[in-house]
């Protein structure tokens, strides 16, 4: 059978350069979609049965995260259920693949893909539950819904705790977080869930970005901007989707954000905040160092060691989300970032970071989120 290499369904993102056999694959990575961003690929691989397969991604070192790829293994499935990491290296230049594979058809992502049908399965559960309310904030620019899931019961003094995910739609891993979060804070058997939406109702966007998760981008919507530089100044014409988010959350109210990512270099979780905003205060400082060590304490995945560099006060760029949003209301707003390598205080060698660990660490930020609950008012 001749070998054939496909990227067109939902997420997938690959050119073919040279494909003459299984041991001489050349591939590049696409931009993405009016942009010159790009490192997200997801593509298949058939006829290629008991064969070794030797794929080099040519234009690796022109990527937007060239230090991406050191220590880093590629992901893979027979199944698109089951990923595992296959060997992967890079010389500075090209990205080689190598893996004997069993099936004639495989599979290979950045990381494990969370699909758009996957994320109106995951919408349409929650909003089975009785305490999740389902709303539509707007429209992408490709017509898709912006989808708001609203749990909790407002009363008079609950806390407005907003979670987000995947502006960048290529960190699949956010939304694998947000199936996590969401499973435990619907489970009303689970003591923690329960007490926190005793004192606050939480409003939850799963996937910011759907037009760039189904495009295959690794950074931006449909009109090739990057959601997370939009914050300060959001519009219909180029945003869409942070335009309407806000809106809501200056209508409701906001107490706490957690923005969830990945990133592309280091191989921790970690949080980012807002320590160069020019209103950082005492109380902040606090309110993340608290959160960040009750974290830490209870999820072994979670580290405060690692992570970006410190930004001097007034020089925080305020078009990023969770510093606009914590300027604006004058509160707690955390990145939290996760690795598309391992989690070096972790590793797994055949997994990598993984969606099911992404589900795990999720699931788990429901503890700091309550304990912190009666520091923020």
């Amino acid at each position: 059978m001749p070998i054939s290499i496909n990227s067109n369904f939902d997420s997938g993102n690959i050119e073919v350069v040279k494909a003459d056999k299984p041991s001489n694959i050349e591939l590049n990575i696409r931009k993405d979609t009016n942009s010159d961003f790009l490192q997200w690929f997801h593509f298949k691989v058939t006829g290629v049965a008991d064969e070794t397969l030797k794929i080099k991604i040519l234009n690796a070192s022109q990527t937007s995260y060239p230090e991406g790829w050191s220590e880093y293994k590629a992901c893979a499935s027979y199944d698109r259920q089951s990923w595992f990491r296959i060997d992967s290296s890079y010389d500075g230049s090209a990205l080689s693949i190598e893996h004997e594979s069993e099936f004639d058809t495989i599979y290979i992502a950045y990381f494990t893909p969370y699909s758009y049908e996957m994320h109106l399965d995951l919408v349409a559960t929650c909003a089975h539950s009785p305490i999740c309310e389902h709303h539509v904030l707007g429209q992408t620019l490709q017509g898709r819904d912006i989808d708001l899931l609203k749990i909790g019961e407002e009363m008079y003094d609950e806390l407005k705790i907003w979670v987000i995910a995947r502006q960048h739609p290529g960190e699949s891993m956010a939304e694998w977080f947000m199936q996590g979060f969401l499973a435990r804070l619907l489970n009303q058997d689970d003591s923690v869930s329960r007490k926190l939406l005793e004192r606050a109702v939480l409003y939850v966007v799963p996937n910011v970005n759907p037009d760039g998760s189904i495009l295959g981008n690794l950074r931006t919507n449909a009109a090739g901007t990057n959601l997370n530089r939009e914050w300060h100044a959001p519009s219909l014409e180029k945003s869409p989707e942070v335009y309407h988010i806000l809106n809501k959350m200056d209508e409701v109210g906001l107490d706490m954000l957690l923005d969830v990512h990945g990133d592309e270099e280091i191989p921790y979780n970690f949080i980012s905040a807002n320590e160069g905003i020019p209103g950082y205060s005492e109380a902040m400082n606090a309110l993340e160092e608290n959160f960040k060590s009750r974290w830490e304490e209870c999820c072994p995945d979670f580290q405060t060691k690692y992570g970006y560099d410190k930004v001097e006060k007034g020089k925080a760029d305020m078009s990023i989300c969770t510093n606009q949003i914590a300027q604006r209301f004058d509160t707690l707003a955390l990145t939290i970032e996760m690795p598309f390598k391992d989690n070096h205080d972790l590793p797994d060698p055949e997994f990598g970071w993984s969606a099911e660990r992404s589900e795990q660490l999720g699931a788990s930020v429901l503890d700091p989120t309550l304990y912190i609950l009666d520091q923020l008012k």
